[in-house]
């Protein structure tokens, strides 16, 4: 039972860090654009068209 004078600080202490760190994403604008950044994720941003596959045609003689 000892530990659990040791325990309850240290959950409380890291909840609290956690609320802060999650407040202060919000002060800084890390949750603004959630749209933005999906199609960011998924977006070609290199500007060079994709290649099509080309198909092999076997010929047989």
């Amino acid at each position: 039972m000892e530990v659990i004078v040791f325990l309850v600080p240290l959950a409380l202490l890291l909840g609290l860090f956690g609320l802060l760190g999650f407040l202060w994403s919000l002060k800084n604008g890390q949750y603004d654009d959630l749209d933005g950044a999906a199609w960011r994720a998924i977006s070609d941003d290199d500007g060079t068209p994709a290649r099509p596959v080309e198909l092999r045609s076997e010929s047989r003689p």
